[in-house]
């Protein structure tokens, strides 16, 4: 599926001018949905935290049960190798990922050893700052870690979340901030999310059923280098109801305002404006 341009496939050791197939009928990657994968940005030059995001390719592999094959020092160096057959200005979303190819014990375990490895890179443009974003409830839930492999970017998580968007669009709403299973705000279908009130930065606890992006953390870490109070805390709907300001935080746009959680609307306040100046600081100044 792509949703940009200028398609570059690395695969079997060698990169490919296209959207390449790398998946058989019968590999356990598409049969049972065994497939992890994980998403950095390359933009204006820099590509922030590709440390980060490769190891937690590794990480979410190990989770799914797939055995890494690449180190994310090795990821890195392909990745860097992939992205210099680009423009120097092209925004470019970099995708590396795994899946199991053999089944194991009963052919639902997926056989160790037996990885397909590959990484995706296209263009896709950076969302402008005065792009927003209009959320909704949703009747969907984020699963906990004894019902799925939430400490995994896996591929399998990806049909809750598209439930989640399509209830939204389908009420007039952009996104769907969804709750965990005690009824407390985990994030949005596709984002992790904070919220600003009396000009202290809120955000949803980690508690297990939701990743907790990389992009939050530098966020989170920028905020309070700046001198802003930042709770990781437990929140509810009202909480959303009554903030000054909401933005939610990913890997695909970094930083999103939010100008509406249903009848609550926002406007593009200070801190969030501020949010986005630190991380385009940090990651231009080569910290990344």
């Amino acid at each position: 599926m792509a949703l940009g341009t200028n398609i570059r496939t690395y695969f079997n050791g060698t990169w490919h001018n296209e959207d390449l197939a790398v998946m058989k009928a019968a590999d356990h990657g598409s049969w049972l949905g065994t497939n992890v994968f994980d998403g950095a940005r390359f933009f204006e030059g820099v590509h922030p935290d590709l440390d980060a995001h490769c190891a937690r390719t590794n990480r979410s592999a190990e989770a799914l049960m797939i055995t890494p094959t690449v180190t994310t020092e090795q990821m890195i160096e392909i990745v860097k190798e992939g992205l210099a057959l680009f423009p120097k200005d092209a925004a470019v979303y970099i995708r590396p990922m795994y899946w199991a190819i053999d089944g194991g014990h009963m052919g639902v375990a997926p056989k160790e050893n037996s990885t397909g490895f590959a990484i995706s890179l296209e263009e896709i443009a950076m969302a402008p700052p005065q792009a927003s974003s209009r959320l909704t409830t949703t009747q969907f839930r984020r699963p906990t870690l004894d019902s799925a492999i939430v400490n995994a970017k896996a591929g399998c998580l990806y049909p809750n979340n598209a439930r989640m968007l399509l209830e939204a669009r389908a009420k007039g709403f952009d996104n769907a901030m969804s709750l965990d299973v005690m009824g407390n705000v985990a994030e949005t279908a596709t984002a992790n999310i904070f919220m600003v009130k009396d000009g202290e930065i809120f955000t949803p606890i980690a508690n297990g059923c939701f990743l907790a992006g990389i992009t939050r953390a530098r966020h989170i870490k920028n905020l309070r280098a700046d001198g802003y109070t930042v709770h990781e805390t437990v929140l509810g709907y009202n909480d959303f109801h009554n903030a000054d300001e909401v933005f939610t935080s990913g890997n695909m746009s970094k930083v999103t305002p939010v100008s509406a959680f249903e009848d609550t609307q926002y406007n593009v306040g200070p801190v969030t404006q501020r949010v986005r100046e630190l991380y385009w600081d940090w990651a231009l100044s080569g910290a990344g």
